[in-house]
Order: C-alpha cells, then sequence, then structure tokens
C-alpha cells in the first residue's frame, strides 16, 4: 500500500507553522495548502506563544476542506496558568490546551542539567528578556498540597468545552497527577505530550499505566529523527502502549528541518518497515485524533 493512502483523512495535532514569535518553515497557508493535495484532513497550529485559534478560523474560510485545529499552551506569553486565557481560546474555537512547554520548571530544570551545544530559539529569547531584568517564573501545577487551585479552574473550563488536553514538558509527577484530576474533573480527552522527549521521559511501563487511565500517548517524528531517542525505542512503546492508545504527529515547522507532511510520510513509511500494519496506522493517524478534535 502507498504511504499517502494511509494519510487519507489523517491529522498531525502538533505542528509548528508561521506567522509565529520563532522563525518557522512555512505559513498556515502553505501548510493547509500541502496536506490538501496529500489529502490529510486537518492539522493543529501551535505556538509557545499566542492562541492560534483566530488563525485555524481565518485558514478553514481559505481551505473549506481541511481542518485547522487551533490551540493554545500555557506558558507564560499567555499568563501561565490562566483561566481566562483557557476560556476565551475556547470560545475562539480552540480545540487543544497545552500545559507548559519551556516555561515549566521541569523543562527549565532539565535545559539547566543538560545543556545543549547550541542554544535553541526560545532559550536565546528569554535569555534576552532576562538580561532586560523581564524574567518570568518557571510555572509547576502542583504545590505542597497536590494540583495547584487554580488548575482545578482550568481543568473544569477543558471539561465543560469538551477540550483536549495535553501535558506539554511537566514532570512526571505533574503528569500522573494531572490525569488522575482530569478523570475526577470530567476531562474526556487527554494527550501525554511526546512521553519519549528527553525532559519527560516516560519509560514504557508508566506510559502503559497512562494509557490505561484514559490518556493517548503522541508520537513525535522529530523526537527519533533529532536523536532525542531512537526509532527502535519509538517501536517498542507503541507495541507496549497499544496502537489503540497512540497518535501520531510530527512536531515540525523548524526552519531547518522537512516539511510536516514529509515527516509524517517518513513516520507512516518507517511504521510500516517495521512490523506495523495498516489498521494501526490508520488508528493512529487517522480514528484517534479524529476522535480527540472532532468530537
Amino acid at each position: 500500500m502507498d504511504v499517502t493512502d494511509l494519510l487519507k483523512g489523517a491529522y498531525d495535532l502538533h505542528v509548528h507553522t508561521g506567522p509565529d514569535v520563532m522563525p518557522r518553515k512555512l505559513n498556515d497557508l502553505e501548510m493547509a495548502a500541502r496536506i490538501q493535495q496529500l489529502g490529510m484532513k486537518g492539522y493543529a497550529i501551535k505556538s509557545h506563544y499566542c492562541c492560534t485559534a483566530g488563525r485555524a478560523k481565518l485558514v478553514n474560510t481559505l481551505y473549506p476542506n481541511i481542518n485547522v485545529i487551533g490551540t493554545i499552551c500555557l506558558n507564560n506569553a499567555v499568563g501561565g496558568l490562566n483561566p481566562i486565557a483557557v476560556e476565551m481560546a475556547a470560545r475562539d474555537g480552540a480545540k487543544i490546551i497545552w500545559m507548559p512547554t519551556f516555561d515549566s520548571s521541569n523543562e527549565q530544570d532539565h535545559f539547566k542539567s543538560q545543556p545543549p551545544e547550541k542554544l535553541p530559539h526560545w532559550a536565546k529569547l528569554k535569555k534576552e528578556l532576562t538580561n532586560q531584568g523581564r524574567t518570568d517564573k518557571n510555572i509547576r501545577l502542583v504545590d505542597e498540597n497536590g494540583l495547584k487551585n487554580i488548575m482545578h479552574e482550568i481543568l473544569d473550563i477543558i471539561a465543560q468545552h469538551n477540550l483536549v488536553l495535553a501535558t506539554g514538558h511537566i514532570s512526571k509527577e505533574e503528569i500522573f497527577l494531572l490525569v488522575t484530576e482530569a478523570k475526577r474533573h470530567n476531562v474526556k480527552k487527554i494527550v501525554v505530550t511526546h512521553p519519549n522527549f528527553p525532559s519527560v521521559n516516560l519509560s514504557n511501563e508508566e506510559q502503559k499505566k497512562l494509557s490505561q487511565a484514559g490518556a493517548y500517548m503522541e508520537y513525535c517524528f522529530t523526537t527519533p529523527h533529532s536523536n532525542k531517542t531512537t526509532w527502535e525505542e519509538v517501536y517498542q512503546q507503541i507495541r507496549c502502549v497499544g496502537a489503540r492508545n497512540c497518535i501520531i504527529s510530527t512536531d515540525l515547522g523548524q526552519p531547518a528541518g522537512m516539511y510536516p507532511d514529509e515527516g509524517m510520510q517518513l513516520f507512516v513509511a518507517n511504521l510500516l518497515s517495521n512490523g506495523f500494519d495498516k489498521q494501526e496506522i490508520h488508528l493512529m493517524a487517522v480514528e484517534n485524533p479524529v476522535a480527540l478534535v472532532e468530537f
């Protein structure tokens, strides 16, 4: 079977398109044109800084045959753990609420303990703002009493609007507590963001426990492609968790990287070449993402 056949109706729920604060490989309109030609159904616009719901609605008016998903990421640029930002994003049509990424205490601790040879764009910007005396606090979802009170309010909003809760770059402790509390707040859709990302680094068994608690594991193309993990480890993790509990996405859009649709095609080709059948791929690329953002 041709790889493109398996991407008919698929979503990529983790794409960094422009315009954005960071440089990006392509803009929303270019991305929409590319996936429409490929036969994919849609994609989610992720920005670490801004709500993308308005951008998504505008692209959808120009490309009515695809479904572009707006999102918000709860970093300091939107007020961090800010219920009003979540409420307004939902009212503007956003479907995915990411917990903090590079502003999370977990990501910052990992970055300081294992600094990369070359600073990523977000770290350069954070350093520039710090030098200007404009330093924001790192964000934790928990305090000495457990999940912060403000998070309970956010979970209620997510549940009310039937949004997708995605974990971002928070710690293992925060992920497990968040998933438990989210279910208690009647949140129906939970995604553990790239559980094999270095700052998250959930074991196979931890991923399986979270999937059994009702969360999807999201495996991103860039994580093995950039040698943050290995492809073989990705395959092992998917087999451990089970395709029914997984989604695949790319996390692409970086200027030096390949186009996101190319990454999706290569991801699917790798899965096909390593023992995964078309039904498993359909679950991860089409059925599970559809269940997250279309219902």
